[in-house]
């Protein structure tokens, strides 16, 4: 895109990273919204753009093409779910990494549930857009986590279970009250999930997880 394509407009040619980190922000909100709403497909950039309150040319800007904010929206959530295990070591009480990443998580996919919804479509699509990331980056993630996990299992702080399957476990159980909320919401007769109802379900995922892979939360007594 040309120098020309951008329109002279104080949001973009302000130039201070104060303006470009909210015009990003207000960006990605939107674009989750209206992708989530209507599929990569039937997502329009000048839909993306009104709801953002900025010129197409703005969107174009930031995010280059109507691809590459898709890509960058999808992994950013999956930098969001899992950043509590980024600088986890071998030296952490495993109870305490995993009821942590459990609670993070749930609470991430009830703040953000169209973007759970959006990623979720997008790997029964077959991931068209996300093969490279998920062959690369994610996937070395996942091996660098898994290895500490490994590593407790032999340090008997917890049970010698695949910790690949952990985390894909995980991540489907924490993800399932927003990619399937209206399955949840009709079998429980509720309108909605309320704080009460989140923190049972974290308490619950919680101890079974932790007690598969017997490991004993830090709030149940020594017997």
């Amino acid at each position: 895109m040309s120098q020309g394509d951008v329109p002279a407009n104080p949001r973009v040619e302000g130039g201070n990273g104060a303006t470009r980190e909210r015009n990003e922000r207000e960006i990605l909100a939107a674009a989750e919204r209206v992708f989530a709403a209507h599929g990569y497909r039937g997502a329009s950039l000048a839909d993306i753009a009104e709801q953002a309150g900025l010129p197409k040319s703005n969107v174009l800007y930031y995010m280059g093409s109507k691809r590459g904010l898709y890509v960058r929206l999808l992994e950013r959530m999956m930098a969001r779910w899992n950043a509590l295990l980024d600088d986890i070591s071998v030296d952490d009480d495993p109870a305490e990494v995993l009821e942590a990443f459990i609670r993070s998580k749930m609470q991430l996919s009830r703040r953000h549930p169209e973007g759970s919804r959006l990623f979720a479509a997008e790997i029964l699509g077959g991931a068209p857009f996300l093969q490279e990331y998920l062959r690369g980056d994610l996937r070395d993630w996942v091996q660098a986590r898994a290895a500490i996990f490994r590593q407790w299992a032999e340090r008997g702080l917890m049970d010698p279970v695949d910790p690949v399957w952990l985390i894909f476990l995980i991540w489907s159980a924490t993800q399932h009250y927003a990619d399937f909320e209206a399955q949840v919401l009709g079998i429980t007769d509720r309108e909605s999930l309320s704080d009460a109802d989140v923190e049972a379900i974290t308490a619950f995922l919680t101890r079974v997880i932790l007690k598969g892979c017997g490991v004993r939360p830090r709030t149940e007594p020594a017997v």
